[in-house]
């Protein structure tokens, strides 16, 4: 078995989690991939799995391996694809990650029009409102909603939002209209959070002057949901703040009211990123540019 067998086993074993699975999933005995396994190791120098009678985990060494021979073994299917005229045909599968509610807002029908496109390709989708790990769990390109650290994903960035505070017409009828952070104080406001206490809501400095503010208004609702933190703003329960995606439709057709425009942090970067940069899938490529495209043009003005 050669070096590239050899990787595309050690891949198997790695992403079945177990030397039967992967002998299943490539249609050879369990001994040929345990051997395959070992020859790998022996060549390497280093001990790429942990084994034990019930689990197989990879060692750090293992980990390492497993990304640089996932990145050769797409190298190569992208060179045979290329060299077969396939290049401009992306096909396959591609995973896709977002927050929750963006992406049933704006990637699925991203996603629904790509595959329109791209009929040799398939797609999974994973909304949720984590971080969710490319590496570790399998996926192509994620949407994410942040100031990205440096790492060596690529990042795209497509567009921004804004943290909003909003409530109804009819709740400012009845309780006034905040002027400043500290108004809020003395108004019912609907936390959106995952934690059980309720966290400040931060403002910064006002524009043309004035110092930041960090006020802890009453939160009658704490919702972990921001579907159900919009919904409650629009029955009049009280005051919200979330992102401006997540109230803008309510905002557009009146049933929610953006309060203190003045004192909105700096808004907030919608990035696409994903693994191998350059040099990824062609499907992955053609994604990626297709919902950079899409995305710019709905958040474009934030």
């Amino acid at each position: 078995m050669d070096r590239l067998d050899g990787m595309r086993v050690f891949v198997a074993v790695a992403e079945s989690g177990g030397f039967a699975p992967a002998a299943r999933a490539l249609r050879v005995s369990p001994p040929a991939v345990t051997r395959a396994v070992a020859a790998l190791e022996e060549r390497i120098g280093a001990r790429l799995l942990h084994r034990t009678t019930r689990t197989v985990r990879l060692t750090e060494a293992g980990v390492r391996f497993l990304a640089d021979a996932k990145r050769i073994l797409a190298e190569l299917d992208e060179a045979e694809a290329t060299a077969a005229g396939a290049h401009a045909d992306p096909r396959g599968l591609v995973t896709v990650t977002a927050p929750l509610l963006f992406g049933k807002m704006h990637v699925a029908p991203v996603v629904l029009d790509f595959l329109a496109r791209y009929p040799e390709v398939s797609a999974r989708t994973l909304f949720a409102d984590r971080v969710v790990d490319l590496l570790d769990e399998g996926v192509d390109v994620a949407v994410r909603i942040a100031v990205l650290p440096d790492s060596t994903l690529s990042a795209v960035r497509v567009g921004h939002v804004r943290r909003v505070v909003c409530a109804s017409p009819g709740f400012l009828a009845r309780h006034g209209t905040p002027e400043t952070p500290r108004d809020l104080e003395g108004l019912d406001c609907i936390g959106f959070q995952s934690g059980a206490t309720p966290a400040p809501w931060v403002f910064p400095a006002r524009t043309g002057g004035g110092g930041g503010e960090t006020v802890r208004p009453p939160m009658r609702l704490l919702v972990n949901n921001a579907d159900v933190a919009v919904e409650a703003a629009i029955a009049g329960r009280g005051i919200t703040r979330v992102l401006s995606y997540q109230a803008a439709e309510a905002v557009r057709d009146g049933r929610l009211v953006v309060l203190l425009p003045a004192f909105e942090p700096p808004p907030i970067p919608v990035q696409i990123v994903h693994l191998e940069g350059r040099r990824a899938a062609a499907r992955v490529r053609a994604f990626v540019d297709f919902a950079a495209e899409r995305l710019r043009a709905v958040l474009g003005a934030g």
